[in-house]
């Protein structure tokens, strides 16, 4: 049986090596471990800086709250589950002028979040829907909203299995806690009626309290393919559009385009 670590007590006139130990176990104890790893060095331009106790102690705890910031915005990244890391600013909106930059920037401050409101990013493979909804998800996980990544047809077979299991309301209830829910793939496969009756509770429990993004290679129109049941494929669009900020990406692959002109490149 380990022994608690022995109180610190403080003591005028420590050693510069006691007054390291001491940061040290202080910094463990009160779990700073940045200020722990840096309080030497950032000492250290203190003293050559000639900067004020105020300055010296302003410097560490500031880089204690961005460190910890940051922590904490990589387990709500790791939490959310992309399937890949996609940003922002390696969206190429020359490539793809159907994609409004002002819009896509305006998105990334959230507001649309806190006020509950959905999004629909819609258009062909390769044209970049899939590259927002993950980028605009990770850019609401950085802004401290809780996110949840999945694919449509993977959220459908869990609900089922959840139904199967008469856990529905559990797993409906585990999705409506996040601030901001990602659905790619809609409208890639057809969705049986009781699949698609499932879907529709998760985005009913959701209405106007708390966001959906969604990505999707059909127009709404052609909806129908995924949700065969004409009314409920009317309520479903209606859910996802009301107040709804929507993005057509549009039909021409920009992945496509780049691959082409790449290889052109190397046959030049």
């Amino acid at each position: 049986m380990t022994s608690a670590p022995a109180p610190l007590r403080h003591q005028r006139g420590l050693t510069e090596q006691a007054a390291d130990a001491a940061v040290d176990q202080a910094c463990r104890l009160l779990r700073l471990p940045t200020i722990r790893t840096q309080f030497a060095a950032t000492a250290d331009a203190a003293e050559r800086e000639q900067l004020t106790y105020r300055d010296f102690l302003a410097e560490l705890l500031m880089a204690e709250c961005e460190d910890r910031q940051r922590r904490r915005s990589e387990r709500r990244i790791r939490a959310a589950g992309f399937p890949r890391q996609k940003w922002l600013s390696d969206f190429d909106f020359d490539a793809n002028p159907h994609v409004p930059p002002a819009v896509v920037h305006t998105l990334a401050k959230c507001d649309w979040i806190r006020h509950g409101h959905p999004l629909c990013l819609i258009g062909d493979s390769g044209t970049g829907e899939s590259h927002l909804l993950i980028a605009l998800g990770t850019e609401a996980a950085m802004a401290g909203f809780r996110v949840k990544y999945v694919l449509a047809a993977r959220l459908v077979n869990e609900l089922v299995e959840a139904a199967d299991e008469l856990v529905l309301n559990k797993t409906i209830a585990r999705y409506g806690r996040v601030d901001l829910l990602c659905i790619d793939e809609l409208g890639y496969l057809e969705l049986d009626k009781r699949g698609a009756d499932l879907l529709f509770q998760v985005l009913t429990d959701r209405e106007e309290t708390a966001s959906v993004a969604i990505a999707s290679n059909e127009s709404f129109g052609g909806w129908t393919k995924t949700f065969t049941d004409p009314r409920l494929c009317a309520a479903i669009v209606d859910r996802l559009t009301y107040n709804a900020t929507i993005i057509e990406t549009g039909t021409d692959s920009y992945r496509l385009a780049r691959t082409r002109a790449q290889q052109a490149g190397v046959a030049g």
